[in-house]
C-alpha cells in the first residue's frame, strides 16, 4: 500500500463512516480494486488498517461535538444532569455490541466479510430506507423528542439495532439512525446520537484491532499489539498516518453537511444510492471483473 492508496482509503473512511451506506463495505470494494489485501497476512493487515484509520472519523465527530462531549464530561462530575443522563444512555447504546461483538467476532469476520454478502446488505438496506423515509414523509416521526429526553430504554434498544450493522454492508450509521428515529427521537436527535454513540463503539473497535494478538500467522503477531505490529511490519507508518488525516477531514465535512442535508431532505436519497451501489458491485460479481466473482 503507497501513501495514495491510503489516502484513498482514508478518505472513503471519512466519507461513508457517518453516512447510512456502510463504510466497511466501500472499504472493501475499494481494497479489491486496488489490489489490497487479497489474501493470507496482507489481508489480515488490510482488515486490521480499514478498522484503524476509523480514529480518523472518531478526531472529526469529537471536534464538532465537543461542546456535547464536554456537556457529559460535566455529568460525570456530577455537574449537568443532563450530560450524565446522556453519558448513561450511550454506555447502555454500547453494551449490545460490546458483547455481541467479543462472541461473534471471528465468526463474522469469516463468513461477512466479502463481497457477496456486502451487496445484499446494500439492497436490503437501501430497500428499508426508502420504506422508512416514506414512512417519515407522511408524517411518522415527526413528533419524536429531543435528545436530552433520550431514555435507558430507549438507547438499549437503539444499540441492539447497531449489532445488525456487525453485518457488513448494514452501515452503524443506518441502524441507529433508523432506530433513534423508531423508538421516538425527532431525525435530527437521532442524527446527534448515531455520531456520539459511534465515538464510544468505534473507539472500542480500533482500540480492539490494534491491541489484540493476531493468531495462526506468526508468532510475532500472538502478544499483545499484535493488529499494530502487523500493521507497521505490511504498511509501514507514513499509510497509516496519511489513512487516519484523510479521514479525519473528509469525516468533518462528510457529517456537517450530512446534518444540513438530512434536515432539508430526509434520508430517501441514500436509500437509491444503496440499491444503485449493491446493483453495480452486484454485476462485477457476476462478470467477474476484476476477480470480484471470487470474493
Amino acid at each position: 500500500m503507497n501513501w495514495i492508496q491510503a489516502l484513498i482509503l482514508g478518505v472513503i473512511e471519512g466519507l461513508t463512516e457517518y453516512l447510512p451506506v456502510s463504510s466497511t463495505g466501500h472499504l472493501i470494494v475499494a481494497q479489491r480494486f486496488m489490489g489490497i489485501g487479497m489474501e493470507g497476512q496482507e489481508k489480515q493487515a488490510a482488515d486490521c488498517f480499514a478498522i484503524c484509520i476509523q480514529a480518523g472519523a472518531i478526531l472529526a465527530v469529537l471536534g464538532l461535538y465537543w461542546p456535547r462531549v464536554r456537556q457529559m464530561l460535566m455529568g460525570l462530575l456530577g455537574k449537568d444532569r443532563v450530560g450524565l443522563r446522556l453519558l448513561m444512555a450511550m454506555v447502555v447504546g454500547f453494551l449490545p455490541a460490546a458483547v455481541i461483538g467479543l462472541l461473534a467476532n471471528d465468526w463474522i469476520e469469516a463468513r461477512l466479510f466479502g463481497l457477496k454478502p456486502v451487496v445484499a446488505a446494500w439492497l436490503v438496506g437501501g430497500v428499508g430506507i426508502l420504506f422508512v423515509a416514506r414512512w417519515m414523509k407522511r408524517g411518522g416521526g415527526s413528533k419524536g423528542v429531543e435528545l436530552a429526553e433520550l431514555t435507558w430504554k430507549m438507547a438499549l434498544i437503539v444499540g441492539l439495532a447497531q449489532c445488525v450493522a456487525m453485518w457488513p454492508g448494514t452501515s452503524r450509521s443506518l441502524m441507529t439512525i433508523l432506530g433513534g428515529v423508531l423508538v421516538g427521537l425527532r431525525l435530527s436527535a437521532a442524527v446527534e446520537f448515531s455520531f456520539l454513540l459511534g465515538l464510544v463503539t468505534l473507539t472500542a473497535a480500533t482500540a480492539k484491532k490494534a491491541v489484540w494478538p493476531i493468531e495462526g500467522i506468526d508468532e510475532r503477531y500472538d502478544a499483545a499489539f499484535g493488529g499494530t505490529m502487523l500493521m507497521l511490519d505490511t504498511y509501514d507508518w507514513m499509510p497509516m498516518l496519511v489513512g487516519v488525516v484523510g479521514a479525519t477531514v473528509s469525516a468533518a465535512l462528510a457529517v456537517k453537511w450530512m446534518v444540513g442535508y438530512l434536515n432539508r431532505k430526509g434520508l430517501g436519497v441514500f436509500g437509491w444510492y444503496r440499491i444503485a451501489v449493491g446493483i453495480a458491485v452486484g454485476g462485477l460479481i457476476l462478470t467477474d471483473f476484476h476477480g470480484f466473482g471470487s470474493a
